[in-house]
């Protein structure tokens, strides 16, 4: 704005001065009359004045036209500066907000985060705990010194005891040593007849012999009475129940007497068949390694299944049942409502 000024002002003044030199080459050249002269001196007077009246109005229309330019520039300023302040504060609300709305979402997640850290049980799936059944081993036919100590390798191999019903004439000096093993490890010794015959066919008198005499023997080796009395055959008379004092006790079984029964059906059959309350029968008959191999797949298969073994006295005192000779259910479950079932 500047620059402009001063050529507008040069401009002007350079244009009076050369009207001045021109009028003045006029009167010496040819020598004009005073008339003249002061006609020439008047013009030029005039010229001049003109001129420096158009360079003052040139100067005042640049000044007016600079002050308007500042007037401009100065209203662009403030309008520019207002609109900076106005976006300075825009920014500095965004900015508030979004700092807000951040510490908003980590308040948020804070919480979130504290809630899935206190409380991990709702996030996290439980762990099915598996409810416990009780089960009993009981083994028929013993003792004598191969069979029965090779059931009772396998129970101590699992920590577990179980409960043996024996035949009066398998015991002597030497099978009685197999007995008094099984009921230091805290197996039970109960009574299954002196010879195993059909009892349901026997006088009263009979009855009565078969179970003292096994019943003696046993008292001898353990100090204690049978408990139980397993009927060979589970042939059961009325005159057994009336002159046998203690609960008669039956199970479930796989046909383990029978040697065409493989080691894996007889394990396989009884997993398949054990349910809560159940008392297993399998014989531990000299000879019969069958069965003991099977125990090495029915003890820890049952026990995975949340099976715990228990003897035929815990079986009862668990269940708040008293060994009684007023019982007259044969067992084949302590759960079981009827006689045989």
């Amino acid at each position: 704005m500047k620059h402009s000024f001063s050529r507008s002002f040069f401009a002007a003044l350079l244009s009076a001065v050369m009207i001045a030199c021109s009028a003045g080459c006029s009167k010496s050249e040819e020598a004009p009359s005073a008339a003249t002269s002061t006609t020439s001196t008047s013009t030029t007077t005039a010229a001049t004045e003109e001129a420096v009246t158009t360079t003052t109005a040139a100067t005042t229309t640049t000044a007016s036209e600079a002050e308007t330019a500042a007037t401009t520039v100065a209203t662009t300023t403030t309008a520019a500066t207002e609109a900076t302040t106005t976006t300075t504060a825009a920014t500095a609300a965004t900015t508030a907000a979004t700092t807000e709305a951040t510490t908003t979402t980590e308040a948020t997640t804070a919480t979130t985060t504290a809630a899935a850290t206190t409380t991990p049980a709702e996030s996290e799936p439980q762990e099915e705990v598996m409810e416990e059944k009780l089960i009993a081993l009981t083994f028929d036919d013993g003792p004598n010194t191969t069979t029965t100590n090779q059931v009772l390798d396998v129970l101590e191999k699992y920590n577990i005891k179980a409960s043996f019903f024996l035949i009066g004439n398998n015991i002597n000096d030497e099978s009685a040593k197999a007995v008094k093993r099984a009921y230091d490890m805290g197996c039970e010794i109960h009574n299954h007849s002196k010879s195993h015959p059909y009892m349901n066919q026997m006088t009263v008198e009979e009855i009565i012999e078969e179970f003292t005499y096994t019943d003696d023997l046993i008292f001898e080796i353990t100090g204690e009475r049978s408990k139980f009395f397993r009927p060979p055959y589970i042939a059961v008379s009325q005159e057994m129940l009336d002159n046998i004092d203690v609960p008669f006790v039956a199970g479930v079984g796989c046909n383990d007497w029978d040697a065409k029964v493989t080691a894996e059906r007889r394990a396989m059959s009884i997993i398949r068949q054990a349910k809560d309350g159940d008392v297993i029968l399998l014989h531990d008959a000299e000879g019969n390694s069958a069965t003991v191999e099977a125990l090495d797949t029915i003890i820890p298969e049952l026990q995975a299944n949340g099976f715990r073994f228990v003897t035929m006295t815990e079986f009862f005192a668990e269940n708040g049942i008293e060994i009684s000779a007023d019982d007259k259910k044969i067992y084949t479950n302590i759960y079981q409502k009827y006689q045989y079932n």
